[in-house]
């Protein structure tokens, strides 16, 4: 989802604990777009109150796998 947003960016080159829009030089609409893409394509609902707490690959990992629903 990042490389669609960013295309410049280089998966193997982000690291997990460092701030993602630091990292990729993501604007706010990037941003947004990345989240709604998270939840467009695994179906995890995030909050405007939850966005200023996924700064790293590693918390929007760790968000998406306590909240994402099973697929049946």
């Amino acid at each position: 989802m990042l490389t669609a947003i960013a295309p410049e960016v280089e998966p193997q080159d982000i690291e997990d604990d460092v701030l993602l829009r630091d990292q990729i030089d993501l604007d706010s609409m990037d941003w947004l777009n990345f989240l709604v893409g998270i939840h467009k394509r695994l179906n995890v609902d995030i909050p405007e109150e939850d966005y200023a707490s996924l700064r790293t690959l590693t918390d929007v990992v760790r968000y998406v796998e306590t909240r994402a629903v099973p697929q049946v």
